[in-house]
């Protein structure tokens, strides 16, 4: 029987593959869906630092420096110094902009698959997930498995 992880990370994979298989359709196999919530945070909102834009994605500063550099790398972004020298802003390119239709188009047929998932699962599934969040950061995993000591 698999572990949670193994089904968490299968789960995953499962819909983020196919969703990176219609970008590779549409000729951009270096674009990843979790792209776009950095692309479409950036559409709204304009130019940010990756401080700003992981609040505003609700990811860490890690996971957003990562995925931005991971996207300067395909040309998705550009990096520009700020006004303090410690941090970049976080800009589109017109690489970016010319996939923002087929973006759009796959957030919307997304969520339209969302909700045909949801309607077949016992609760929605981004419900489970965000409570699950919320039930984490009241107690940490870690603090809900106790102590090594007790494994002994």
């Amino acid at each position: 029987m698999s572990g949670l992880g193994t089904l968490m990370r299968h789960v995953h994979e499962l819909m983020d593959g196919a969703i990176a298989e219609i970008y590779a359709g549409h000729g951009l196999p270096d674009y990843r869906p979790r792209f776009s919530p950095v692309v479409r945070t950036l559409v709204a909102d304009g130019p940010m630092t990756i401080g700003a834009l992981s609040k505003a994605i609700g990811v860490s500063h890690s996971a957003a420096s990562q995925t931005v550099v991971q996207m300067r790398r395909a040309g998705f972004v550009t990096l520009e110094k700020g006004s303090d020298a410690r941090h970049r802003i976080v800009h589109l390119t017109e690489k970016a902009r010319a996939a923002l239709p087929l973006i759009e188009a796959e957030w919307a047929a997304t969520t339209r698959a969302m909700a045909e998932l949801d309607a077949e699962l016992p609760a929605p599934l981004a419900q489970v997930m965000a409570a699950t969040l919320k039930a984490l950061e009241r107690r940490p995993f870690r603090e809900r498995i106790g102590d090594l000591e007790s494994f002994t």
